[in-house]
């Protein structure tokens, strides 16, 4: 709908680096939808308070870190929580925001915008992680996992449309949220193409050696590059014509080369840092094998992972640990190993470094795929779909009481 008012609210990272966020909000954009953005500043990048791109306009706060652990987090979201409410507050002010849509994680995003939903605006709650399943894998059980199960009913119960990254996320939503399935929408993490385009390859970046590995991601406790740095190691033991990179930043990202250099890697795998999707475009087109070691655990056995789609535009094949989602995403694309098996991950590197026609199969195989059904073009369509759903159902008025009686109405979750 033309003119329509959007607010968006993203706590995790900030804009135009979320790829999946800023498809989103130039989609609308193009639709003809007014879109502003309210997001975190980042460390070294994207630090101005206010920009506007490509007809998005972004209000950057100042993020306040709360140290390590889940009080850490906690800390850091509320904060969050604050300075988004009284962003919102003060852009209302200029003209009413018709929809708001937030971004997980955390699920508790739309509380900053209340005061929004008692003047009239739709609230979309764009489902990204499973917080829950998040802590658990990170923290283990108890009353703050029961605290993310309470939170995201929050989130699912104030939403009138849910936007979901996969089908077992839409699961979730309609099963543990209780939402209706017409009122959920699956809106991937698909590629731009026009933005990955596979191009000549530069051997200069294989330092010297016959075949490039690379990684492309956020590197988290829950990310598995420790997973793929054992493997490594055990196809370093047997053959070393091969280099790899490690593109993307993040908690453990320390951590993982400290132990590049405990196990003696140190000369054959580089990690990069935080890079331009120019370079992804180079270092993935100079690529023989990526890599997705994503550990099994209750998060990643149900999310789908972006490096997988980004891999598959740019015709690379890859070798990955068998967990439900990625087999779904990368089909042909892939070498699937049992989860944790770092042995039967060196023999598939090794396998495939030693059959080009395999690997060329392969690529040609995850690129078509893309085309066909992950890429951001089909993406873009259901999200416009699920936006013309929420604003169908009018304004959505209401005081404070009704708010709080629509949250408090059914039990969480065990």
């Amino acid at each position: 709908m033309a003119g329509e008012r959007v607010l968006i609210l993203l706590q995790n990272e900030p804009l135009p680096s979320d790829r999946h966020v800023w498809n989103q909000a130039t989609a609308l954009t193009r639709a003809g939808y007014e879109v502003t953005a309210i997001c975190p500043t980042g460390e070294s990048r994207d630090r101005e308070a206010f920009e506007r791109i490509d007809g998005v306009e972004i209000h950057r706060y100042r993020p306040r870190g709360g140290g390590e652990g889940a009080i850490g987090y906690a800390v850091e979201y509320l904060a969050a929580l604050w300075s988004m409410r009284r962003l919102a507050r003060r852009l209302a002010r200029e003209r009413p925001f018709d929809l708001v849509h937030a971004c997980s994680p955390p699920d508790f995003l739309l509380l900053a915008a209340l005061a929004l939903r008692r003047r009239g605006a739709r609230f979309v709650f764009d489902h990204h992680d499973l917080t829950p399943e998040l802590y658990l894998t990170r923290f283990g059980g108890g009353l703050l996992h029961r605290l993310t199960l309470a939170a995201e009913q929050v989130a699912f119960r104030s939403a009138d449309v849910v936007l979901s990254v996969n089908d077992s996320y839409r699961r979730v939503a309609i099963e543990r949220g209780r939402r209706d399935p017409g009122d959920v929408a699956v809106v991937r993490t698909g590629p731009d193409l026009t933005r990955f385009v596979p191009s000549a390859p530069d051997d200069s970046l294989k330092r010297g050696k016959r075949f490039l590995l690379s990684y492309v991601g956020v590197m988290g406790p829950q990310d598995g590059v420790d997973e793929a740095l054992l493997a490594l190691a055990e196809l370093h033991s047997r053959r070393r014509d091969w280099h790899a990179v490690f593109m993307g930043d993040g908690d453990v990202l320390d951590e993982m080369r400290a132990l590049t250099e405990n196990l003696g890697l140190a000369e054959c795998v580089e990690f990069s840092g935080w890079v331009e999707h120019e370079t992804i475009g180079r270092v993935l087109s100079s690529s023989d094998v990526c890599l997705a070691p994503d550990p099994s655990n209750p998060l990643n056995d149900v999310s789908s992972m972006v490096k997988l789609s980004e891999y598959m535009a740019m015709s690379r094949p890859m070798v990955s640990f068998d967990l439900a989602e990625s087999r779904f995403g990368a089909g042909e694309a892939a070498v699937f190993v049992a989860p944790g098996d770092h042995a039967g991950f060196a023999d598939a590197l090794s396998a495939l470094l030693d059959d080009p026609d395999r690997r060329a199969a392969m690529g040609a195989a995850g690129r078509e795929r893309v085309e066909q059904v992950l890429a951001w073009e089909h993406q873009e369509r259901s999200l416009l779909a699920a936006y013309s759903r929420a604003l169908a159902m009018g304004p959505a008025r209401a005081s404070r009481r009704e708010i709080l009686q629509r949250l408090l109405t059914t039990p969480v979750p065990s």
